[in-house]
């Protein structure tokens, strides 16, 4: 075993030979980055505060995909080097949505924040459009990390995401993955491994079911090779069949109208590639949660057809840092805007007890 272990080592050793030094390689992701075209105007489905400054940034994840986010810095602080948090979700959102909401709203507390677009949506890069990973997801978390730690007004010591519906799952997956993320806020959370392998309540929980789901995928691989382009599996289901359940409406409610529809919103048109649920099918999140040793806070509504979701993962954390804030009465969407009930407070709390 020893032998195999050297032999490993020496021949990444090797590899790595040769490679730019690091602020060679800095500069040469800088200048691959893509060049993508931000909206200046503010298009969001919330007001813009006025204590806060907004901006455009863009950075690069580890496979190269340039990333857009809104930047949002607090007027007023007295402090050189702020604590930061990175924002992202719902799954199939935009930074425009709930994202940004969160993002402003905790830099009105006091923090940097930024609301980023995942890998191959909304004004982020990437090709082909409209493909989810549970790798490459979880790698935006930590390029986003990369970007916040290297801010000159950026506490490094102190920086903590907040992932909100799929992303939530997401965002524990990347705190386990990447000790540097000291603090976690998974609001309203899925576990889209779970989901996709078992469907929801684990009703589809069979090998003849994923297999039936497998060949669906693989079909529409050979369909998708030949016409030189992704179907796509449609967004939030409009007009609303009669007997949709209720977290179908309550999606329709958000997505589909004033309240929270936005044009790059892939729930609000024509959703993902039908192909992008065989990784989430083939893999598994948290198998290693009860090694993740830093903060983790989960918010869910009592009334959420997804809060096993949440319960489920948070009992597999370990140590006293991991809470369960449950909000009496809110269902899934209810935590994507209404600030009446979203408990910012506990949210705040949260970040400032352990992002220190």
């Amino acid at each position: 075993m020893k032998r195999i272990y050297f032999l490993a080592a020496a021949l990444f050793s090797t590899l790595l030979v040769g490679l730019e030094s690091p602020a060679q390689n800095t500069q040469s992701n800088r200048n691959n980055m893509e060049e993508l075209k931000l909206t200046q105007e503010w298009d969001k489905t919330f007001p813009k505060s006025e204590k806060v400054n907004h901006g455009k940034v863009t950075f690069v994840n580890r496979y190269g995909i340039t990333l857009a986010a809104d930047l949002y810095v607090p007027k007023t602080t007295i402090e050189k080097k702020l604590p930061a948090i990175a924002v992202s979700g719902p799954f199939g959102a935009v930074k425009e949505q709930s994202s940004g909401l969160y993002a402003q709203t905790l830099a009105e507390r006091g923090f940097l924040t930024i609301a980023f677009d995942p890998s191959f949506t909304g004004e982020s890069g990437g090709h082909p459009r409209y493909v989810a990973s549970p790798d490459i997801n979880t790698e935006d978390f930590s390029a986003a990390v990369d970007y916040l730690m290297t801010r000159e007004d950026v506490d490094s010591s102190k920086v903590g995401i907040l992932g909100i519906c799929g992303w939530g799952g997401i965002a524990i997956q990347a705190a386990i993955n990447d000790p540097r993320i000291k603090a976690t806020v998974a609001s309203t959370m899925y576990d889209m491994t779970r989901v996709s392998a078992n469907g929801y309540f684990d009703s589809e929980n069979t090998a003849a079911q994923r297999n039936a789901k497998r060949a669906a995928m693989a079909a529409q691989r050979i369909e998708d090779y030949k016409n030189g382009s992704y179907k796509s599996g449609g967004g939030v289901i409009d007009p609303l069949p009669e007997n949709a359940p209720q977290f179908v409406k309550d999606y329709h409610a958000y997505y589909k109208t004033q309240r929270g529809y936005h044009p790059r919103s892939l729930n609000s048109n024509n959703g993902w590639n039908v192909t992008s649920g065989l990784p989430f099918l083939n893999f598994k999140f948290f198998e290693y949660a009860d090694e993740l040793e830093n903060a983790v806070m989960i918010v869910h509504g009592d009334k959420a057809h997804s809060f096993y979701f949440g319960k489920d993962v948070h009992a597999l954390l370990k140590g006293a840092n991991k809470k369960l804030v449950v909000v009496p009465g809110a269902s899934h969407t209810d935590l994507y805007d209404c600030t009446d009930i979203i408990p910012f407070d506990k949210i705040e709390r949260f970040f400032k007890e352990y992002l220190k």
